[in-house]
């Protein structure tokens, strides 16, 4: 039996193994390589390859088979979801709070105690979004944020990172929002790295890496655009 590869140490030359040849099996599910630093153009480049930060002392560098996605054309509305959004009473805008939605996704939470958005992750992640490239939707109620989610843009690729709420149903609104906004503008995929209970319940699947990593590279070139004109039908109010 082959034994799997041993990550590569990165120095500061900008550059990342093949993801292909990571790990696709244990705890080491997905672990392309350790070290570099989280500079806005590293983890653009990490993005546009399939990989994505994980922990920060040290940094590692991941990219799981299989891997979590959200397909556009088959987001799934949870018939308690749909109600609460015709009923109203959420307003959700884009960009608006960026920093505010990292940090509510950093707290802890009844079921987790501890969380991998360090503030060193807040830092990068903040400057990735004064490039231009990381964005929030925030999800409102009279005036108070409750919910919200934010990732990464790269032509027709949304990396989905996080999300939060603080009010039942915000982040699944949010997120359904975020798939709606994704294929008004043109977006062809939707990463979320891997399934959880609440992504499968609209409509999360998994597929396997090189799978992936084929589409990753048709959607980055796509020439569209994250920011725009809100969808028609009222594009960003919840209800």
């Amino acid at each position: 039996m082959q034994a799997d590869p041993v990550p590569s140490v990165l120095d500061q030359a900008l550059w990342f193994p093949d993801p292909r040849q990571a790990p696709r099996s244990g705890p080491d599910n997905g672990l392309v390589a350790l070290g570099g630093d989280l500079s806005v153009a590293r983890l653009l480049l990490a993005y546009r390859h399939g990989i994505f930060p994980w922990t920060d002392e040290p940094i590692t560098w991941w990219s799981p088979d299989p891997r979590g996605i959200l397909e556009l054309d088959g987001l799934h509305v949870p018939r308690s979801l749909a109600k609460a959004m015709k009923k109203g009473g959420f307003v959700v805008t884009v960009d608006r709070a960026f920093r505010p939605v990292i940090e509510a996704c950093a707290e802890p939470t009844p079921g987790r105690l501890t969380t991998w958005i360090t503030p060193a992750f807040i830092e990068a992640y903040t400057r990735l979004h004064r490039a231009g490239h990381a964005h929030s939707l925030e999800c409102w109620q009279e005036g108070r944020l409750v919910g919200g989610i934010y990732g990464v843009a790269i032509g027709g690729f949304f990396a989905g990172e996080s999300m939060f709420h603080r009010y039942s149903n915000a982040s699944k609104v949010a997120l359904c929002h975020l798939a709606r906004h994704l294929r008004a503008r043109g977006f062809t995929l939707f990463d979320l790295q891997t399934t959880t209970p609440v992504t499968a319940q609209m409509g999360a699947i998994s597929i396997d890496r090189d799978r992936f990593l084929s589409r990753l590279a048709r959607a980055v070139d796509l020439p569209v655009r994250f920011q725009g004109v809100a969808p028609e039908g009222g594009g960003l109010r919840g209800g």
